[in-house]
């Protein structure tokens, strides 16, 4: 019987970390950019980065050039771009676990 209550306790924790984490996976569109050359971060190269609720995260998950030329004039490093994003905040950087460039005329 201790077993079974161990089980459904155990079970139950888990369900509401799962559910949890599925609240977290909820789609947002942030602006993307090159966190040195548009967002002015400090770092040693171009990187990519996302503006969420107006403050700005480097990126994990994907990387600048992953999402065509960054030096290009519609490229990271020239713009500001639109995407949607799924992911979490940790360590005060953004782990994507998706990563959608969205098109130009999305992005005006």
């Amino acid at each position: 019987m201790k077993k079974l209550i161990s089980f459904v306790l155990l079970f139950s924790v888990l369900l509401i970390n799962a559910q949890d984490k599925k609240e977290q996976s909820k789609v947002q569109t942030v602006e993307a950019s090159c966190g040195q050359c548009q967002f002015k971060m400090k770092g040693h190269d171009c990187e990519l980065a996302v503006r969420i609720d107006g403050k700005d995260y480097f990126v994990d998950g994907t990387t600048i050039d992953s999402h065509g030329d960054a030096h290009a004039e519609d490229g990271f490093c020239a713009t500001i771009r639109k995407a949607e994003v799924v992911g979490e905040i940790i360590d005060n950087r953004f782990k994507a676990t998706s990563f959608k460039l969205l098109p130009l005329e999305t992005n005006k």
